[in-house]
């Protein structure tokens, strides 16, 4: 994505909120989207993601709002009218057609090409995907990374401006999802269309995404680059709904900047965490700490927010281990630890009933408002 093209605006939905009778499935949307960029619209089942997504491809027309697309307004576009393509979840290639007559059936009623030229965008889109050598092939002779290639490709044929995928990669097992994202990041560099995927995957969004407008019951909760949303979330809903978190109630006692002392009733101690400018002295506020920001030791760290604790549980995942922490004051941590290298074994930093102290930088601990 070239630089500053989120502030481009190529796509501007503006106050856009859709309802089926007294249910309110979008409620107020407003975001813009740059050109070139892939915008991710993550959320669980139910949060409106999907909605929006049938309301800019015209499958859906707002209850208020509007949706802008390059500068056009798309009120009672049609969809078949739109420079838009969606490539559903379940990708939706005919069983009877080789994978060339897949990626050709969308340009049969283009007028503006002649049948050569059909036949060398075709080309072009196998050699983009890299199925050139099936193209003769039907469906069912490829791999399931393959046929969501096809779908791509069939998708590009056409030459939209902007290309929605719904769910695009939760048909594929684990290792193939992660190749694919790749090769998805790449097709689209190459190619320049704007996507705007939808997703209940946080790595997925996390991976493949420019910016990503985390969604909840209909609302954007907060936008943002995958950097921003995961470190710096603005709730404890987006904070927990982003990766894993440990997340205690607290109170505000002082502020000592660059820091602010907090007490925090279930971790029996007060501590240090970085300094949030909209909160007060006697504030009640969330404390949340990522798993990987914990530091696990068996001696007392030096400095600030050192607990004390048991290794309740741990779970070893090869290059590193996720512990689950009793601590002395009578809350529960996760806490994430790279494992040493002894010999040729992955050696833990701890073992189950070791006593540990958990540290961590008061940097690395958010407080939260909302």
């Amino acid at each position: 994505m070239a630089e500053g093209a989120a502030q481009d605006a190529f796509l501007r939905i503006e106050g856009v909120s859709k309802s089926f009778g007294s249910f309110q499935a979008v409620r107020d949307v407003s975001l813009t989207v740059g050109k070139g960029e892939i915008f991710s619209l993550l959320g669980g089942s139910g949060c409106g993601k999907t909605t929006l997504l049938r309301m800019l491809a015209g499958f859906e027309e707002p209850s208020a709002g509007s949706i802008f697309l390059d500068g056009r307004d798309m009120a009672g576009v049609p969809p078949w009218e739109r420079p838009v393509h969606m490539m559903f979840q379940s990708y939706a290639i005919f069983p009877h057609m080789t994978v060339e007559e897949n990626v050709g059936y969308g340009l049969k009623h283009d007028k503006g090409l002649s049948k050569a030229d059909r036949a060398n965008r075709v080309a072009e889109m196998l050699e983009l995907v890299q199925l050139t050598p099936f193209a003769k092939r039907k469906p069912h002779q490829i791999s399931g990374g393959q046929r969501q290639r096809v779908a791509l490709a069939r998708a590009l044929a056409r030459q939209p401006k902007l290309l929605l995928l719904d769910e695009p990669l939760a048909a594929l097992d684990k290792k193939l999802r992660e190749h694919t994202q790749f090769e998805l990041m790449s097709i689209q560099a190459r190619t320049g269309v704007t996507f705007i995927v939808v997703t209940h995957d946080q790595e997925e969004a996390m991976t493949l995404s420019d910016r990503i407008a985390v969604m909840d019951k209909g609302e954007v909760r907060q936008v943002g680059s995958p950097t921003e949303v995961y470190e710096f979330p603005n709730s404890r809903f987006v904070a927990g709904f982003i990766g894993s978190i440990n997340t205690f109630e607290a109170t505000v006692i002082a502020r000592e900047s660059p820091h602010l002392r907090l007490s925090v009733p279930a971790l029996g101690a007060e501590v240090l965490a970085r300094d949030v400018a909209a909160v007060a002295v006697g504030q009640a506020v969330t404390l949340a700490i990522r798993p990987e920001k914990l530091r696990i030791s068996r001696e007392r760290p030096e400095g600030a927010n050192a607990l004390a604790g048991t290794v309740r549980d741990l779970a070893y995942f090869g290059k590193d281990s996720l512990y689950r922490i009793d601590l002395a004051g009578g809350g529960m941590v996760q806490a994430h630890a790279v494992n040493a290298r002894r010999g040729d074994e992955g050696a833990r930093v701890a073992d189950w009933d070791d006593a540990v102290f958990v540290g961590f930088d008061p940097a690395s601990a958010l407080v939260l408002v909302a």
